[in-house]
């Protein structure tokens, strides 16, 4: 009998090891998305293959068409689609042109193309990345301190009912009590399972931050996973969380629409140095500029210039007016609506007339309006802070279908607005990206930046969506009350087991039906008390 036990005891143990394996799967996968060998260019132009330990900052790498990148940089030449859907949770390939910034572990698709090494090592966002899942997954939740403390008065308990069970067997046993008593004792010790107490919460909360990272969710801690079930209140700043946090051309009218203005247009914005002018270069980046001379940049209004034959001016109203620049009916009705709805109107014109008039604005992210609706349906209150003024704020509120936003805050007074609704009993969790945020995140129950915003944002911020993507919102609060649902489930089962399994094994039915639980089984049920809480955890990463 005691080597059944041992036997059911140690299969037991195997299966649980190679369950709790399963919950780590989301670190195994991450650690193979880095490269062993990177093919490096030398400074003679011959490209060597070396180990991915060998690669240091300011190395030029090649990548090919497949390829896995080993390390973070920014291309120098070439381009290509990049797959960085491990890191993002985004199925959409990205278009990597030069300067632009390439990571550890995502993919290479079609073109060939090289990139300077800026970051290596541990470096990496990939690196930071398993870092911060693994710590995540290694924090403890608020309710495994309870856990704990139970775990902790649970052996001596267990102890003590089977030296009663011993004593109660070994006086009222009859015939034969010292064997009796053994056996029962023996039972008690062997069916009483701490392990699956042990296991019910990290197992769940190493599943739901692995989960999370594949899904482009980076959670910090438990505390955060298991909080943000609670969140009734949404906070979000507006510039890089609701819009994307460049300004871009959203609208032209053009009088009359010629390719010639075209090129004229893009030299004038070329040599100017207005922020939103790069708004135009990137909006006409098809276009082949035409030479223009006698630049004059005019601070406050514009910029004028002549292709020798006429004069063209790109800027604001008053540009056009102290110059008695006429504007068509058509155009000025295009820059009326425009400007009513809180965008940045330029004008285009020659020496007489405008010729064409361009709206700039913030763009709204295309998920954040599908994000809202969706959090508002789970019964979430959202609120919307901008430093930007009123008629701004509430053009973009309007679009995005929120009913409360705070214009004109100042950064300080983002952490007393989070403030002001925790004191009205509010679960907040704060949405932010720039430094302006970093007091609210500190402030906030629930702190989460978005990947491409500030790296203060992102030290302070519990949780962080790679993507940038709003929709990760409510996903992240989906995945914090499953995991929190599976918590439940496993101490539930644990105490279940416990609870009907010790007084069985103690021989409470003996007297009624002369039922004795045999050891054997009490190890078989043990083992399968700890299998199925970890099996139970398992079942989160297949949730939707």
């Amino acid at each position: 009998a005691s080597s059944v036990v041992i036997a059911f005891i140690l299969l037991g143990k195997l299966l649980e090891e190679k369950a709790k394996g399963n919950t780590s799967s989301a670190i195994k996968k991450l650690m193979g998305l880095q490269p062993k060998t990177v093919m490096v260019i030398q400074s003679d132009g011959t490209e060597r293959q070396v180990a991915i330990e060998a690669v240091n900052t300011g190395d030029i790498i090649l990548v090919k068409p497949g390829e896995k990148i080993a390390v973070d940089g920014v291309v120098i030449s070439g381009n290509s689609y990049v797959d960085e859907s491990m890191l993002s949770g985004e199925p959409v390939p990205v278009l990597k042109m030069g300067n632009e910034q390439v990571f550890a572990g995502t993919i290479n698709q079609k073109g060939s193309f090289q990139f300077k090494a800026t970051k290596v090592g541990r470096e990496t966002m990939l690196a930071q990345i398993i870092k911060m899942v693994q710590d995540a997954q290694g924090s403890k939740a608020p309710v495994q301190k309870l856990v704990d403390r139970i775990a902790a008065v649970f052996v001596p308990i267990v102890i003590g009912i089977a030296i009663l069970t011993f004593l109660l067997w070994f006086t009222l046993g009859g015939e034969n009590h010292l064997v009796q008593g053994l056996m029962a004792a023996v039972t008690v010790l062997v069916i009483a399972c701490p392990c699956a107490l042990g296991l019910a919460t990290p197992t769940a909360i190493m599943v739901g931050v692995g989960k999370g990272a594949e899904q482009g969710i980076l959670i910090k801690d438990a505390k955060s996973l298991e909080l943000a079930k609670k969140v009734n209140t949404v906070v979000l700043d507006k510039t890089g969380t609701i819009t994307e946090g460049k300004p871009v051309v959203t609208d032209l009218y053009w009088k009359n629409d010629e390719d010639s203005l075209k090129c004229i247009l893009l030299s004038l914005e070329k040599q100017s140095e207005h922020p939103l002018a790069v708004s135009v270069v990137g909006y006409f980046k098809d276009v082949k500029a035409t030479p223009v001379s006698f630049i004059e940049s005019i601070t406050g209004k514009g910029v004028k210039g002549s292709d020798g034959i006429e004069t063209y001016s790109v800027g604001n109203r008053r540009l056009l007016d102290e110059n008695g620049i006429t504007i068509p009916t058509d155009l000025m009705e295009h820059g009326t609506q425009w400007e009513n709805q809180s965008k940045t109107v330029i004008w285009f014109a020659n020496s007489h007339t405008a010729l064409a008039v361009i709206a700039i604005a913030d763009r709204i992210k295309e998920t954040s309006v599908r994000a809202i609706k969706e959090m508002q349906a789970m019964g979430i209150e959202l609120y919307m802070l901008t430093g930007d003024n009123e008629a701004t704020a509430r053009a973009i509120a309007a679009e995005t279908g929120l009913q409360h936003y705070k214009a004109e805050v100042l950064p300080e007074h983002k952490a007393d607005f989070v403030k002001e609704l925790q004191q009205r009993g509010q679960v907040v969790a704060m949405v932010g990206d720039g430094i302006n945020d970093s007091t609210a995140l500190a402030t906030a129950d629930v702190s989460i930046a978005m990947g491409k915003g500030s790296d203060i944002a992102m030290d302070l911020a519990k949780m962080t969506i790679i993507s940038s993507d709003l929709t990760k919102i409510p996903q992240a609060i989906r995945l914090s009350k499953q995991t929190v649902a599976t918590i439940k489930q496993n101490l539930f089962w644990a105490f279940i087991y416990n609870l009907i399994g010790i007084p069985l094994a103690a021989g409470i039915l003996y007297p009624f039906n002369g039922f004795l639980l045999n050891p054997m089984i009490a190890g078989a049920a043990m083992a399968l008390s700890s299998v199925s809480v970890v099996s139970n955890s398992l079942r989160l990463r297949w949730k939707k």
